[in-house]
């Protein structure tokens, strides 16, 4: 998985200046982050938001840092790095056998940190690419994020964009299709699989409303480009989250 495309870690330490330290470090190398205090945070993060990975002190003052651990498990396959002391060993055996995917010793360098944070997203992005039946949790594609559980469009910066419900079915099918040309039959067809709508037809002007909302420039489109004569096509590259 690459950062290209804003990879989004959440960071869980009650330590503001670790979170702070992390967060400079990530977001100087590509990444997203958001940044947890305490049990609250992280599950309010976690339910709002579309994340790739969770960086988790096991040691946090107000919570349990192994429920946390079991809590995300019980909900979803979300990448878990745990921080742990030196000493700690028992720490961090039991969090690998609760799911955790890799584990870090406090002090630690952010480059091994960077690093262990890629090397657990490119194993997961293998994982999910070998198993056809992974649900799609986002589209990624440069500047924006769509939401499908949450049905929400949003800037790389966290803005909400409204849409309504054909646009978002309509945005939903282009990226699903990314880089293939669809006609409007086929545009009709594939977006009926997000709700049971009956879908609006004028798909032009559905893909008018939609270029004004996510084009730099709507009379010159660069994402959703006209194939003449046969449909569309979603032209940027687009990255599917699991």
């Amino acid at each position: 998985m690459s950062a290209a495309l804003g990879a989004h870690v959440l960071v869980v330490d009650d330590d503001a200046a670790v979170r702070q330290l992390i967060d400079e470090y990530l977001r100087a190398n590509d990444f997203r982050v958001t940044a947890a205090g305490d049990g609250r945070e992280l599950m309010a993060a976690f339910r709002s938001q579309v994340l790739d990975l969770v960086l988790l002190d096991l040691r946090l003052r107000a919570d349990d840092g192994m429920q946390l651990l079991q809590q995300l498990r019980a909900e979803s396959q979300i990448p878990v790095i745990i921080l742990t002391g030196r000493a700690e060993e028992a720490d961090r055996v039991m969090g690998l056998e609760l799911g955790a995917d890799d584990y870090l010793t406090k002090p630690f360098s952010p480059r091994e940190l960077l690093a262990r944070i890629r090397t657990v997203l490119r194993r997961t992005r293998a994982a999910q690419d070998g198993r056809a039946a992974a649900v799609c949790r986002a589209y990624r594609f440069p500047g924006w994020e769509l939401n499908l559980r949450k049905r929400q469009l949003a800037t790389a910066a966290g803005r909400s964009v409204p849409l309504s419900n054909g646009e978002f079915n309509l945005l939903a099918a282009l990226l699903a299709s990314a880089n293939r040309i669809l006609t409007r039959d086929q545009l009709i067809e594939m977006s009926r699989r997000y709700d049971n709508e009956v879908y609006d037809r004028a798909i032009d002007v559905q893909i008018l409303r939609l270029r004004r909302k996510i084009e730099p420039n709507a009379a010159q489109p660069q994402l959703i480009v006209t194939e003449r004569g046969v449909g569309y096509r979603f032209a940027a590259p687009v990255e599917a989250v699991y």
